[in-house]
């Protein structure tokens, strides 16, 4: 028996009919699991008029009752993360403890959101001329579009709306269609915490429907995270519409190795790195550079863990689960034999081994590469699975310069015992987040999360401060009263209304 998932507009799920339709397969089984509707142009014309509709009124409500939705929300989405995270493994195929923690990072940029009345907190400046004052407001943009990817179903979502909808904003989010129903939960807690119908809405769909959110006038700003061919459309497209747009795109993170690292630590960090959620991170490490004279040791090292490491069903207390469809597990598969007929030495290879699932479960497991060159696919390309590639260089120097020389600047990390080493490496790397010997340096909710080069397009990054003027816009008023007034006599203690 089949799900059937559906767009849910105005606080209520859709009722009408689709004539297109997705499918949705458990990954460690790859039985089909549900079916979901996918929205016309029309129907995405639909839901941005009720989202209209609804925005004037919660623009206008005040910070104070905003920040109740937002605490409530909070709440609710703790008390009920095992549910979702349960979803995202039936979807996605990520373990549990891995969707849980995804939430949870989630659940930390609704923290951060709940804290909007600071946090659209203008700046004044009394008699900047005789009896002249001048002050900064921010206020909303109006309908924005939030288009999340497979990989992190519940996290991506997140990142966005609940700082849209705090500072105001009514929002239309586009999830993947590989695994919608965790945004349709989420979705459903938002008026479960008393935010107003047609503030938080969920369409379905495929590239119509992505197109429609990019070319409709009343869509004022699209956030985006997906691959970095999709990234430059969806950036190029909504800004030909007017529209602000902040799409974060592909990567390829390295991990430079310093002679002086703990070894036992830095094998540790790259195993969890590179094969957390089955590779699928954007933040994942895939390059491994080790300097000088560690790289045999190190690939032992490694080559030991992953030995340890049970590969299956997401339900069952795996460390690794599948990856999201089959189409994907081909292709990531299809890199392996590239880079093996390309000379890199296959150290383990995932393709083959017992997996704990479903004999159509699709599996890959965990795969280590040694003796990578630039010039390989497995090194060029974002591969988005579970596998690792070791590329030996002779120093630090040579390390750098091949990591700044990548089209990409996502992610990147160092390990090292040496501080000045590392305060070098921060300085110079051209990558928007790094990691001393922090394998994942996603930043914490209030900061900003986002790269550089082809790893970002637009200029503003996801959540944090830059979040929320991304989904607000400034205005300066320059006052001048001649003449004071006051409003009469009122003894009682006053209040936030």
């Amino acid at each position: 028996m089949t799900t059937h998932i559906t767009h849910l507009i105005g606080g209520r799920s859709w009722e009408g009919g689709s004539e297109r339709t997705g499918v949705v397969h458990n990954p460690a089984s790859g039985a089909v699991t549900g079916r979901v509707d996918f929205a016309s142009a029309g129907l995405v014309g639909e839901a941005v008029a009720t989202a209209k509709a609804a925005w004037t009124g919660w623009a206008g409500t005040s910070l104070a009752k905003r920040a109740q939705v937002l605490f409530a929300f909070r709440e609710l989405l703790n008390a009920r993360k095992h549910e979702i995270a349960a979803l995202i493994t039936a979807e996605h195929g990520k373990v549990l403890d891995d969707a849980l923690g995804e939430v949870t990072r989630g659940l930390e940029v609704a923290e951060f959101a709940c804290g909007i009345p600071h946090l659209l907190k203008g700046g004044f400046s009394e008699n900047a001329s005789t009896r002249v004052d001048v002050y900064s407001i921010r206020q909303p943009l109006g309908v924005v579009a939030v288009i999340s990817p497979f990989n992190f179903p519940a996290m991506v979502p997140l990142w966005f709306v609940p700082i849209a909808i705090a500072c105001g904003n009514a929002v239309i989010l586009k999830p993947s269609e590989k695994d919608p129903s965790a945004a349709v939960a989420m979705a459903r807690l938002w008026t479960e915490a008393g935010l107003p119908d047609g503030v938080m809405n969920v369409v379905h769909g495929d590239k119509e429907a992505v197109d429609a959110l990019l070319t409709h006038p009343d869509v004022r700003a699209v956030s985006f995270v997906g691959s970095t061919p999709i990234a430059r459309y969806v950036y190029e497209t909504g800004t030909a519409h007017g529209k602000r747009v902040q799409a974060l795109g592909g990567a390829k993170n390295h991990m430079l190795v310093l002679p002086d690292a703990d070894l036992d630590l830095t094998a540790d960090a790259a195993v969890n790195a590179g094969f957390g959620s089955a590779g699928e991170r954007c933040m994942a490490i895939s390059a491994l550079v080790a300097v000088d004279t560690i790289a045999d040791e190190l690939v032992e090292k490694i080559k030991d863990r992953m030995r340890k490491l049970r590969t299956g069903d997401g339900t069952r207390g795996c460390d690794m689960g599948p990856l999201v469809t089959r189409q994907h597990r081909d292709k990531v598969a299809g890199y392996v034999g590239e880079g093996s007929a390309a000379g890199a030495t296959l150290v383990v290879d995932g393709r083959a081994g017992d997996f704990d699932g479903g004999e159509d479960g699709f599996w890959l497991g965990p795969t280590l590469f040694d003796d990578v060159t630039p010039d390989m696919s497995i090194y060029r390309d974002e591969i988005f699975g579970p596998v690792l590639s070791v590329v030996r260089v002779k120093s630090y120097d040579e390390g750098l310069a091949l990591i700044n020389a990548n089209p990409y600047g996502n992610g990147t990390a160092i390990f090292t015992n040496d501080g000045g080493a590392a305060r070098r490496f921060q300085n110079e790397v051209e990558v928007g987040m790094v990691g001393i010997n922090v394998p994942i340096p996603v930043p914490v909710a209030y900061y900003s999360f986002g790269g550089w080069k082809n790893s970002l397009f637009g200029d503003t990054h996801a959540h944090g401060t830059e979040g929320v003027h991304f989904f607000t816009r400034g205005k300066v008023v320059t006052s001048r009263w001649l003449d004071p007034s006051h409003g009469g006599l009122n003894l009682g203690f006053p209040q936030n209304d």
